[in-house]
């Protein structure tokens, strides 16, 4: 049986001299969506800008069974790693397209290659086809968020990081990336989730941590952790919140 996608061990991350993420530890197989929940300052954001090598850390971090210490971001890159960031990072004066085309920079593909990829982007985000002039600035956000997927995916990611995909959208376009995103497992894409919506995380995954203080407080299967009355009581709202 293969080896994990993505193994992280007694990982630490320090902002000087304050650490934000202390001794976390955690897998991702292939083929599998993992989220990670747990409340503002908890150290989320920072777990996956040291994965992505945006942060120095140390503990292990491998990918694939390869060290990932020394690689810069654009070697990850080339790797199959891609984050979409908390704030999406859009060129907002360029066009749709442009910004597509931007995801495919670093991964050197041929022309016919680049093609190819734009037109499986367009074929999972119609919007993004008739919007493909329009400046991504004059987008709303449901579509912004489907362009920073879809700028992700031009990189032909193995191991998508997704960080708060679903924050300032609207329910109905939550449930519809969220979506997108279960469509994205099933073609083969691994993706590690960062939510803060803990229902919708758990909903969409096969296997959750809860970060708490920079510390995993709780790790198990999604079904499961969604059960746990500690979990329900403090991150989805008590018994029979919908």
């Amino acid at each position: 049986m293969a080896g994990p996608m993505l193994e992280i061990a007694d990982l630490h991350v320090a902002y000087g001299r304050v650490e934000a993420v202390r001794g976390v530890s955690l897998t991702l197989d292939p083929g599998r969506i993992v989220s990670v929940i747990g409340p503002n300052g908890a150290g989320k954001t920072t777990l996956l800008s040291a994965a992505m090598g945006l942060l120095p850390s140390r503990g292990t971090l491998r990918f694939e069974g390869d060290d990932l210490h020394g690689l810069d971001v654009e070697r990850r890159v080339e790797r199959g790693l891609c984050l979409v960031p908390e704030t999406r990072e859009l060129f907002g004066e360029l066009s749709v397209l442009d910004n597509l085309q931007l995801g495919a920079y670093a991964r050197h593909l041929s022309a016919a290659a680049r093609r190819a990829r734009l037109a499986e982007v367009y074929d999972r985000f119609p919007r993004l086809a008739e919007r493909r002039a329009q400046r991504a600035d004059t987008l709303s956000g449901g579509e912004r968020q489907m362009l920073a997927l879809g700028r992700a995916l031009m990189s032909a990611p193995r191991l998508l990081m997704l960080d708060e995909p679903s924050l300032g959208l609207a329910p109905l376009i939550v449930q519809e990336i969220l979506a997108i995103v279960r469509a994205l497992r099933e073609d083969g894409v691994s993706i590690l989730l960062i939510e803060q919506n803990a229902r919708a995380a758990l909903e969409s995954s096969d296997f959750g941590y809860v970060l708490e203080t920079g510390e995993v407080a709780l790790s198990g299967d999604s079904k499961a952790l969604a059960e746990d009355e500690r979990v329900r009581a403090t991150y989805l709202g008590g018994t029979h919140d919908e």
